[in-house]
C-alpha cells in the first residue's frame, strides 16, 4: 500500500525507522549499513525530511544524528500511517482487545527498531489470557495484514523478571491498558 504512494524505498525505510519507534536515532553511515543503500540516496532523503521539519538533527562529534520531530504538526498522522502499513493497529483492534486481561503489548525485533520485516513479533503482558482464542485470532489476522505474527504471552510478574534481559532498543510499547 505505502509503496504505491511513496515510490522511494529509501524514504519508506527512513519513515519506518524514525516514525514507528520515535526514540530511534540514526546517522548517515549507520543508516547505510543498516539499510544496505547508498549514502547518496539516504543523504538526499534525510535532507528532505530535515528541510520539511519532520526530522531533527544534532551533531555528535563528526556525526549528524537524526531523530523524528515529535512536535511537527503531521507527526501523529505519519506515525498512524506507518502503524497501519505495518498492521499494528489491525492486530490491536482484532486481537488484543478480545484476549482476557492484557495490560501491555510490546513490539519486539526488527520492526521495533524501525526496520521493515515480514514478521510481527509481540510480547503480550497480562493475566487470564485465552491462548486458544489468541491462536485463532492470530490465524485470522495474519492474512489481513500479509505478515506473520509471533507472540509471547507473559504474566506481569514474568515480564518484570524477563525485562532486564530484553534489548530495550528492540522493545517498543504499542498498547497499554487504560482504565
Amino acid at each position: 500500500m505505502l509503496d504505491a504512494l511513496i515510490t522511494s524505498r529509501t524514504r519508506i525505510k527512513l519513515m519506518l525507522k524514525f516514525f514507528l519507534n520515535t526514540s530511534s536515532t540514526g546517522y548517515l553511515r549507520g543508516l547505510e549499513a543498516e539499510f544496505s543503500d547508498s549514502t547518496n540516496a539516504i543523504r538526499l532523503e534525510l535532507n528532505r525530511f530535515e528541510e520539511a521539519g519532520l526530522l531533527e538533527a544534532h551533531n555528535d562529534g563528526h556525526r549528524k544524528i537524526f531523530q523524528a520531530n515529535k512536535k511537527h504538526p503531521l507527526f501523529s498522522d505519519i506515525q498512524s500511517i506507518i502503524r497501519k502499513y505495518i498492521g499494528i493497529d489491525d492486530i490491536i483492534e482484532r486481537v488484543i482487545n478480545q484476549l482476557g486481561e492484557p495490560e501491555e503489548v510490546y513490539l519486539i525485533g526488527d520492526l521495533a527498531r524501525g526496520l521493515d520485516s515480514n514478521d510481527i513479533n509481540l510480547i503480550i503482558v497480562g493475566s487470564n489470557t485465552d491462548l486458544d482464542y489468541l491462536e485463532s485470532l492470530v490465524g485470522k489476522a495474519q492474512p489481513m495484514i500479509s505478515r506473520k505474527i509471533g507472540y509471547l504471552v507473559l504474566t506481569p510478574d514474568e515480564f518484570k523478571t524477563q525485562r532486564p534481559y530484553l534489548n530495550e532498543e528492540k522493545l517498543l510499547k504499542v498498547w497499554e491498558k487504560t482504565d
